[in-house]
């Protein structure tokens, strides 16, 4: 079972595509964790207690672990070994956005894959194949490829032509022909931007899509769910961080998200 299996088989047994971006940047968790020994472990613990029952991935954002140096790595690894313990079948996903030159990909990829054990991980596709290439050896793990993103400037790059069509589909393409050998590729696309994953989806075929853009940054459940379906009703990890772990009741959020999902799948 590689990652994209292990997360197709969490969205049957629990019929959720629902998954929860563990953001915990230290400035807005809580106060009340914060006065904790280790606040990102303790608030972490409680939303994954929380929402686990809804969700068929977690994802951690490295950047608000790495700002917080030594402290904040043991706060990330203590993290996923928790989630390890706790819900082995839940997919893990490490938003890393990682790539560069051979050897030093290497080396990313050793510490996000062997070391901290996560199941998948975000890559920037910009340095092509040879940069890519040692975490797509890792044929059990997932390589999840940056193609259309939901951040305000995303078009500066992504939407410049490249033969004829903007580099995002080129990025989609690359993906299904070129780079997914080994079956573990799967594509960031934007919910934000629905018309463009109709795209996505047909030059990607069934691939896995991770999709950033909903809740906090407001994309349409019902336009994502039309546009990025596969053929087995899946194929698509929904992503909301902000929305759920900062709400008053982070459970109640995720199970709306859930719902919401499975309104518009049915």
């Amino acid at each position: 079972m590689n990652a994209i299996d292990k997360y197709d088989a969490r969205a049957r047994a629990i019929n959720s595509l629902v998954c929860v971006g563990l953001d915990s940047d230290l400035e807005k968790i809580p106060k009340a964790f914060r006065r904790e020994r280790s606040p990102q472990l303790a608030f972490n613990r409680h939303i994954i207690d929380a929402t686990a029952a809804f969700a068929a991935a977690f994802k951690f954002n490295m950047a608000f672990y790495e700002a917080e140096g030594a402290a904040g790595w043991r706060q990330l690894a203590g993290s996923l070994a928790y989630l390890r313990r706790q819900h082995p079948d839940i997919l893990i996903i490490s938003d890393a956005k990682r790539a560069d030159i051979g050897n030093t990909s290497a080396a990313y990829a050793r510490a996000i894959f062997s070391e901290l054990g996560v199941d998948a991980v975000t890559l920037n596709p910009y340095l092509g194949r040879d940069a890519l290439q040692p975490f797509l050896d890792y044929k059990d793990k997932g390589c999840i490829i940056l193609c259309r993103t939901s951040n305000p400037g995303s078009a500066d790059i992504q939407n410049l032509p490249a033969g004829g069509r903007p580099l995002w589909q080129a990025v989609a393409e690359k993906a299904q022909s070129d780079w997914n050998g080994n079956g573990n590729c799967m594509l960031v696309a934007s919910g934000a931007n629905p018309a463009e994953m109709t795209v996505i989806r047909a030059i990607a075929g069934d691939m896995t899509l991770l999709v950033p853009g909903i809740g906090a940054q407001g994309g349409d459940v019902r336009a994502v769910l039309n546009a990025g379906l596969n053929s087995a009703g899946r194929g698509l990890i929904i992503n909301s961080s902000r929305g759920i772990i900062f709400a008053a009741d982070p459970a109640a959020a995720a199970a709306e998200l859930r719902d919401a999902i499975n309104a518009q799948r049915s």
